[in-house]
């Protein structure tokens, strides 16, 4: 059963935000709000959470995952980016874009692409999201929240606890955050390549 934290979407108490965190270094698999729909997530190194992902989603190993990073910084660590590059994504962050870039040495084989060496990473405009992101002190490893056969995200973290009760650790409810999934942008040659057009304004990368 799935634990439920009941958070202000303005100002998350930071008891329920520790206590996520704190599942989260303990291996837990949760969903949670962000910019631009629910996303599931658990800790960078988790291969028990990749295969619960892989399972929930019914994704095959082609699919990218997300770093959600706190802020550039934390971004940097994880992939590899040119200075022209840099300049296009600073100027986007944070908000609802995913980036797919060469993969840095710190990010576990596991979760690049087997055959690009990519993967995806974000920093997310949302206040409860950059709350448990500070707490936690890592990125979040990440999957929209989208089931098979289902076209939109659930939007309501009372019916992700209700449908997804026996497969989840725990839920983090902020409130109705859409259901328009991020913008996603491959940058892995090095020009910009809109993958999904999304919540994200794509002009400036046309």
């Amino acid at each position: 059963m799935a634990k439920y934290f009941d958070v202000h979407p303005d100002n998350p108490q930071p008891r329920s935000i520790a206590q996520v965190a704190d599942s989260v270094r303990s291996g837990a698999l949760i969903a949670y709000p962000t910019d631009s729909c629910y996303a599931l997530g658990c800790r960078l190194g988790s291969r028990d959470g990749i295969d619960r992902i892989r399972s929930i989603r019914h994704l095959d190993n082609r699919h990218h995952f997300t770093l959600v990073c706190q802020d550039f910084a934390q971004l940097g660590r994880f992939v590899q980016i040119d200075n022209d590059v840099f300049r296009a994504i600073k100027a986007s962050t944070p908000g609802s874009y995913t980036f797919i870039l060469p993969a840095t040495r710190e990010v576990p084989r596991m979760l690049q692409h087997p055959k690009k060496k990519t993967v995806g990473v974000r920093i997310p405009d949302h206040v409860v999201t950059q709350a448990l992101l500070a707490e936690l002190g890592e990125p979040l490893l990440s999957s929209t929240l989208l089931l098979p056969d289902e076209e939109e995200p659930m939007t309501q973290g009372w019916e992700i606890k209700d449908r997804l009760d026996h497969v989840l650790d725990a839920v983090v409810d902020s409130g109705d955050c859409g259901t328009e999934p991020t913008t996603v942008v491959d940058f892995s040659d090095g020009e910009a390549e809109i993958v999904r057009l999304g919540a994200g304004d794509t002009s400036r990368f046309e």
